[in-house]
């Protein structure tokens, strides 16, 4: 058994190309059972704390892939991110202060007719940054229309239209 499955997987960084290949597609379904365990959060709202699951995943499975690193080892860790990024995700969820802390909170960009140039260059964001944000958000290329703009957790621009 265990030399049939050396033939299929190799060992170490020595490995053929089927048995990268093999490595890939063990991988790849291993992946996608722990994204469906890390849930849709991970993938749908692209805050830091999202984007990090998503490098350090990518990261460490790509060890297990080239033979770099032995593979359950690089399986279990991965499977600890996961779950960790569950209970953080959990946390944020049921707790406002703690979701301040790790993700921040939106900041106003444009609000009372006027820009915030303060704000923007902490934000490292430009005039037309944040007017691409109106145009795709609001639909306008009018600032008269538009109340506020905001950069949001996730870095995402964001516009708010006027009430009429």
């Amino acid at each position: 058994m265990s030399s049939v499955l050396i033939s299929l997987f190799g060992v170490g960084k020595d490995l053929s190309i089927l048995q990268m290949s093999n490595r890939g597609i063990v991988v790849f379904l291993l992946a996608l059972l722990l994204i469906r365990i890390a849930g849709r959060r991970s993938f749908g709202l692209r805050t830091p704390l999202d984007n990090i699951i998503t490098i350090l995943l990518g990261a460490i499975l790509s060890r297990g892939v080239v033979g770099a690193s032995e593979f359950l080892p690089t399986i279990i860790t991965c499977l600890v991110i996961v779950i960790l990024h569950r209970i953080i995700g959990t946390l944020i969820a049921s707790s406002p202060r703690l979701s301040r802390i790790i993700e921040g909170n939106k900041v106003a960009l444009y609000e009372n007719g006027h820009f915030n140039r303060k704000k923007m260059r902490s934000m490292q964001v430009a005039e037309e940054d944040a007017l691409q944000g109106m145009r795709k958000g609001a639909l306008t290329e009018n600032l008269k229309e538009i109340d506020k703009i905001y950069i949001e957790r996730n870095g995402e621009i964001s516009a708010v239209r006027k009430e009429h």
